[in-house]
């Protein structure tokens, strides 16, 4: 298994969206268990405006099909979105 950093930017006035869609993300990856190993949103002040999972994946093509698969992409959140493989060099996963 490997790493895989996902990384989306929400669209412009996309907030609503996020938070209509949230419990929804947050079961798709409750119901993933093991594949999400640390995530987030990033911030525009105290709002959320994108986010960013690293996930363990066999390969990149199921790290893509996961983030393929999430409620918020289906709902357009994202203005920008990407599947990187990933190395720890510094700190760990708990």
């Amino acid at each position: 298994m490997a790493l895989f950093v996902i990384s989306w930017l929400d669209r412009e006035g996309g907030l609503a969206t996020r938070l209509a869609t949230r419990e929804a993300h947050l079961a798709y990856v409750a119901a993933h268990p093991g594949v999400v190993k640390l995530g987030g949103p990033f911030l525009n002040g105290d709002d959320m405006a994108g986010s960013m999972i690293i996930v363990e994946a066999a390969d990149l093509a199921a790290a893509q099909a996961f983030h393929d698969a999430d409620p918020y992409k289906a709902a357009g959140l994202f203005e920008t979105s990407t599947v990187r493989p990933w190395r720890i060099t510094i700190g760990g996963l708990a």
